[in-house]
């Protein structure tokens, strides 16, 4: 059995809902066996990273998958890298639009995901929803959350498996729910 930690972020940007909240909710606490825990982000630079290390340190899980909500996108898509910059066209639930900064000064300039991506693709695809690999996490707080969790795994020498998977907003839930449902039992056979 494997811990697996599944975290969202709250609604953004002044909309009542955020589909990886609602997405994330509606998965089971068990799947295939392994323990699946819950966690909420803020959505916000620096406390999202707070948040989701203490889960991590609460928790000690086996796989750590964050989502988020991508409003331009139409497919679920899970994320190849993070980057060390945080760059905010807008501001975060509490204002702040950092330019250029580095999330960690001194860190590498990126992480790759280690969650078997292809396969979690390649699944979607086989059960009819649509999905592709993502590129780009983007310069804002979904970015910065990939970032830190992967950077305090190697760093701390863990073999956590982790990344990012970005949900489309215009889906309906019980379809994105489905889909991250898949990307779990996928991840959690490697």
């Amino acid at each position: 059995m494997k811990t697996v930690l599944v975290t969202c972020f709250e609604p953004f940007g002044g909309d009542a809902t955020n589909v990886s909240y609602d997405a994330v909710m509606a998965l089971p606490d068990d799947i295939g066996g392994n323990r699946i825990i819950k966690g909420v982000l803020p959505t916000v630079f620096g406390k999202s990273i707070d948040v989701v290390l203490a889960l991590m340190m609460e928790h000690k899980p086996d796989i750590v998958i964050s989502v988020g909500e991508a409003k331009s996108r139409t497919a679920i898509t899970p994320e190849r890298i993070a980057i060390n910059i945080a760059d905010a066209k807008g501001t975060d639930n509490e204002g702040n639009s950092p330019t250029d900064e580095p999330l960690f000064p001194n860190a590498p300039a990126a992480y790759f995901s280690t969650l078997p991506i292809k396969r979690m693709v390649e699944a979607l695809q086989a059960e009819g929803i649509e999905a592709q690999i993502s590129n780009t996490a983007g310069t804002f707080v979904c970015n910065s959350v990939m970032y830190a969790v992967l950077h305090t795994i190697a760093t701390q020498g863990e073999n956590t498996l982790a990344g990012f998977i970005h949900l489309p907003k215009q889906k309906p839930t019980a379809e994105l729910a489905m889909g991250l449902k898949r990307c779990v039992e996928v991840a959690v056979i490697v």
